[in-house]
């Protein structure tokens, strides 16, 4: 993917998922970042050109919420989606208040997650 895309930072712990997500968003034109676990990512470290995040909630370890409030404390907040298999209303609520750009609830369509990270990217490049 040539460098001037714009960065899509994906944590999920499901393989499939994580593979089905990285051939959509690069297939959208998007650079992506493909992590397994939140920890996984702090080790790597957040890419600077990051545009966007995209975290399940339920991770092994630390939580997509846990993670994300970690990155806040360390690095300029970025846009972020949160994606779940298990829709609570506590978990939309803390979504919320981290004011995520969406709260997606698995399974979900390809194209309602490419929608919202090149509105967010647009929107961050535009000018």
């Amino acid at each position: 993917m040539p460098s001037g895309q714009p960065l899509v930072v994906v944590v999920e712990d499901d393989a499939d998922m994580n593979r089905a997500m990285e051939s959509m968003l690069n297939a959208a034109g998007f650079e992506t970042a493909m992590f397994s676990t939140a920890e996984a990512l702090l080790e790597a470290g957040m890419p600077d050109k990051t545009a966007c995040l995209v975290l399940d909630v339920h991770l092994p370890g630390m939580t997509g919420f846990e993670l994300y409030d970690r990155l806040a404390g360390v690095s300029p907040s970025r846009p972020v989606v949160f994606m779940t298999a298990h829709d609570e209303p506590v978990a939309r609520a803390q979504a919320e208040k981290a004011r995520a750009i969406a709260y997606l609830t698995k399974p979900f369509a390809g194209k309602t997650l490419i929608e919202l990270v090149d509105r967010v990217t647009r929107s961050g490049t535009a000018g």
